[in-house]
């Protein structure tokens, strides 16, 4: 009984609101749990940079960029001081400064430049590890444009001069496209080499990406729509073993045409594989995928020729750009090189109607292209009409 002059004690809250508030307070301790392990399964692990606590050793040779990166790069054939044209090349995806253009050798896949081609025409070669790849240091903020970049700083680093010629394949044939559109002004030719291309750039008619788009197994159709939409799930995407992820990672052999399946037993035994992905997946594999099928404001059929009014500085007349592409390519469709060289008349266009995406490692095709490259089409022997097959 109440005290009299005292208010009474408020009356206890209902049993079904206390319960309520019970279930909720349960639920968002789940959500909250819930979305920590989830937090941690998205969230790639710190890459392993060379040269720091933890990190593999630094065996390349590197140079250091303006913002503090460093680039690990391969020089071979002439003495850069006597060549002639010189000329930098830039890997594909899982690849790395030690597989350029294998010229003038049929002994193994991806040896520096031999000496034959080299001397004939005065090259000097010069390639490097993309940011997280082998011995460079990743670029966490990397974009179409800032690769660019890179590789303009890279060839003032090591003096290349005010202009050379560019190659690029796979994913670093991609890449060239953001060359000629951020640096033309140093390009004195391109060779543009199985490109990856992007199912989303703009003005690209979707019939023609639609096509291109179902020629892709289906794990990899989700596995790029997943790097274009959702960018922040690129790496639990294809490190979970739920369902398939991307079948280029894993090596697929379904990805193999039938030429395709014959250079790659040249691949054999490469010492330095292990050093491709040292610094772990996800700032090179996961990372080229993010910047490769990201969201461009620009597309290569916007571009102008780098070379409609200028000439060449090594007397060999005006620049070009010339694109090749296998038609039996099951890795990269040839259907958006193909609309592209349609809508560029400018550009070259090479469809080779036999080879899948490994033909610049076929015997003597790296040189059919370099020579074509340096010194035009004209200076190709009839026999390079079509390009050799491995035996």
């Amino acid at each position: 009984m109440a005290v009299s002059g005292e208010k009474p004690p408020p009356p206890p809250p209902p049993a079904t609101a206390s319960g309520g508030t019970a279930r909720k307070l349960i639920l968002a301790l789940l959500t909250c749990l819930s979305s920590a392990l989830l937090y941690r399964q998205i969230q790639p692990l710190p890459p392993k940079i060379p040269g720091t606590p933890g990190g593999p050793p630094v065996t390349a040779t590197r140079t250091r960029l303006s913002d503090g990166r460093y680039l690990a790069y391969l020089e071979t054939g002439v003495p850069r001081e006597k060549a002639k044209h010189r000329l930098v090349f830039v890997h594909g995806f899982d690849s790395c400064r030690h597989d350029a253009l294998p010229i003038s050798t049929a002994r193994a896949l991806f040896l520096p430049l031999a000496t034959e081609l080299a001397q004939e025409l005065g090259v000097y070669m010069l390639s490097f590890d993309r940011p997280g790849y082998a011995e460079s240091d990743p670029h966490p903020a990397r974009t179409e444009e800032s690769i660019a970049l890179d590789i303009a700083e890279l060839a003032d680093n090591l003096q290349l001069g005010r202009k050379f010629y560019l190659a690029g394949f796979s994913m670093g044939g991609e890449i060239m496209w953001s060359c000629l559109k951020y640096i033309p002004h140093r390009l004195s030719g391109v060779a543009i080499l199985g490109p990856v291309g992007n199912y989303w750039w703009p003005g690209l008619p979707s019939n023609v990406s639609r096509d291109a788009w179902y020629q892709q197994l289906p794990r990899d159709q989700w596995a790029v729509w997943v790097a274009h939409h959702l960018p922040w799930l690129t790496y639990w995407w294809n490190t979970q073993k739920l369902f398939p992820a991307s079948s280029v990672i894993a090596y697929n052999p379904a990805l193999l045409s039938q030429e395709d399946e014959m250079l790659m037993a040249k691949f054999g035994y490469r010492a330095y594989m292990p050093q491709i992905r040292q610094q772990g997946e996800h700032e090179c594999l996961h990372r080229d995928m993010m910047v490769g099928f990201g969201k461009w404001s620009w597309s290569p059929l916007q571009l102008e020729n780098p070379f409609a009014d200028a000439d060449a500085d090594d007397g060999q007349g005006a620049g070009k750009v010339h694109l090749w592409h296998g038609a039996e390519d099951l890795i990269v469709p040839v259907s958006l090189s193909r609309y592209i060289s349609q809508k560029l008349p400018w550009v070259v266009y090479h469809e080779l109607p036999k080879s899948g995406h490994l033909f610049p490692i076929a015997e003597g095709m790296a040189d059919i292209i370099v020579k074509s490259l340096l010194l035009g089409d004209d200076h190709l022997s009839s026999s390079a009409s079509q390009p050799p097959h491995s035996p």
